[in-house]
């Protein structure tokens, strides 16, 4: 499958916003990042950050935790607007979902979820 084309997926249920309970925020947010491409986005928008972040510890510089900031939204809204050609969650939860892109790649360093093909992944989205 290619990974720059949203493939025909049956439509998912709208959950109404905000919700409340966590669990189904991260089963809602799962079915938002369902492209490839939009998942390799997102991994490599945290692991910037994360770069950044602990440049601006090493360098007590605080632009770094800015830019950090800003590379990791720049990359996943890219991923939502081009290629899930959805809203990012985080305009209207955004702790929420700034908690989730942290869950997602944890997932995704364990294995759960796949970057190559989502038939890879191990828990559904």
């Amino acid at each position: 499958m290619n990974a720059f084309v949203k493939p025909d997926l049956p439509e998912q249920p709208k959950m109404q916003m905000p919700i409340k309970n966590y669990s189904e925020f991260y089963r809602f947010y799962l079915t938002e990042h369902r492209s490839i491409m939009s998942r390799r986005l997102h991994a490599t928008g945290s692991a910037l950050g994360i770069y950044c972040w602990t440049k601006a510890v090493r360098q007590r510089k605080a632009k770094y935790l800015v830019l950090g900031l800003l590379s990791g939204y720049a990359c996943a809204w890219v991923g939502h607007f081009v290629f899930e050609k959805n809203k990012p969650a985080s305009f209207k939860q955004p702790l929420y979902s700034f908690i989730s892109d942290w869950r997602m790649l944890s997932d995704i360093i364990r294995g759960n979820l796949s970057l190559k093909d989502r038939s890879l992944d191990k828990i559904e989205s």
